[in-house]
């Protein structure tokens, strides 16, 4: 059993209230559950109890066992000592304030419907995909769609915090944080660390200083990524190392290592060398990325944008040195759909949280309703257990109701497993 179920049961009242009784054997009455508290401190503050003929105003502790409270070390945070009720599971070890009297406490077990505790250990102690997999028919399609709206709003909160952490490092650079996060969507998942620290090492400042020229671009990209320390035999490879190195002496860079970039089992046209190729023939061909996405009023402007095609070299070359079949090798729909999730959504979420201007939130949810939905793993199993999927907005929702809810097991702090539990 974890904490998390007495706070549900406390927040809830989903415990007998009746002839309630404190381990001291003083009546009392729950007047006001509290506010509950998900940071530091106690879990519920501002709550009001009766005990006896007093009504006291503070704040109420939880643990599963009373003798958690010097475990956690709560007699020396002075933030413990405006907690009037201490509700536990066990009372095995009486609490005490610095004054030497006792912290009144509630032993809850005694008080909680067996048919929640059957259900909540159920749900706990299974090993099913998501907890509640036999239960998540019977919760109102209702629930689950407010639940939906509402966690798909938290998502993006969660990713606008790191944004808004690079943007303090670069000193609110928009340019440089946007054109570091949309590199590492270049990566396709398994190259996104090597992607990001690619833009990293050289920055965008940089890159719009040669934004008229495409070799420079390129050479500046491959040369940073490690990809030009090579006894190459193609002449274009050699143009790129020859420019590499005067840019290199010219902007003071260090490389990162080729070592991090990962060809294995990929798809030729997710190749890193193909991604950079895309990525810098972006960047030649779009300057002022950042204030071009904030101009875009939908998701076609934005693929447009997004469309880019490699060309001469690449064309008859995955990797340098290597020829191959002629093809137009361009980012595809699926790839520009996943920028626009992955990158564009979050920024213009960010910009909307920045400047307090809430067209761009609305613009980022539409982008998301527009959007059809991904196809993965998790949405798959979703729709395996007859979840409706209709666009992007329900797949991001559902990707973090999978990642942050079911696979910890919170289910109390989770709309839908609530209803179960009631």
């Amino acid at each position: 059993m974890q904490e998390n179920f007495l706070h549900f049961l406390w927040r809830y009242r989903r415990f007998n209230q009746e002839n309630l009784i404190t381990t001291q054997n003083e009546p009392i009455q729950i007047l006001e559950v509290g506010e509950h508290n998900s940071h530091a401190g106690p879990d519920f503050f501002n709550a009001k109890v009766q005990i006896g003929e007093t009504v006291w105003a503070g704040n109420v502790e939880m643990h599963l066992q009373s003798s958690e409270w010097k475990t956690h070390k709560h007699q020396e945070d002075r933030a413990y000592d405006s907690v009037i009720l201490h509700v536990v599971m066990e009372d095995d070890d009486p609490v005490f304030r610095p004054n030497g009297q006792q912290i009144p406490c509630l032993e809850i077990k005694k008080y909680i419907p067996l048919k929640i505790t059957s259900t909540y250990q159920r749900i706990w102690h299974n090993a099913h995909w998501i907890p509640c997999q036999h239960h998540y028919h019977q919760v109102s399609d209702f629930t689950k769609q407010n639940w939906l709206d509402r966690i798909l709003i938290e998502r993006l909160e969660m990713k606008t915090l790191a944004i808004e952490q690079a943007l303090q490092i670069t000193n609110q650079d928009w340019e440089e944080v946007f054109y570091r996060f949309l590199a590492r969507n270049f990566g396709v998942k398994v190259n996104t660390e090597p992607f990001e620290q690619l833009a990293r090492s050289v920055s965008y400042r940089t890159i719009t200083k040669h934004k008229n020229n495409h070799l420079q671009i390129e050479a500046l990209l491959f040369g940073q990524a490690g990809l030009l320390d090579e006894n190459f035999t193609d002449e274009y490879p050699k143009q790129l190392q020859k420019e590499y190195q005067f840019l290199q002496q010219k902007h003071q860079l260090i490389p990162i290592p080729k070592e991090r970039w990962k060809f294995m089992r990929m798809r030729p046209a997710n190749f890193p060398s193909i991604r950079i190729a895309q990525f810098a023939q972006l960047l030649f061909q779009s300057t002022h990325l950042f204030s071009k996405m904030l101009a875009a009023q939908n998701v076609k402007e934005i693929h447009n944008m997004l469309e880019v095609k490699v060309e001469n070299y690449w064309k008859t070359h995955y990797v340098f040195d290597k020829t191959s079949i002629s093809r137009t090798k361009k980012l595809g729909k699926s790839t520009i759909q996943l920028i626009v999730i992955n990158t564009i959504v979050p920024f213009l979420f960010a910009y909307s949280r920045t400047k307090g201007d809430a067209q761009f939130r609305d613009r980022a949810l539409q982008f998301l309703e527009t959007l059809p939905p991904e196809k993965n793993s998790i949405i798959s199993k979703w729709q395996e257990l007859g979840q409706t999927v209709e666009d992007a907005a329900d797949t991001q929702a559902l990707i973090h109701l999978k990642r942050s809810y079911c696979d910890k097991k919170a289910c109390t702090n989770c709309a839908i497993g609530n209803q179960i539990l009631k």
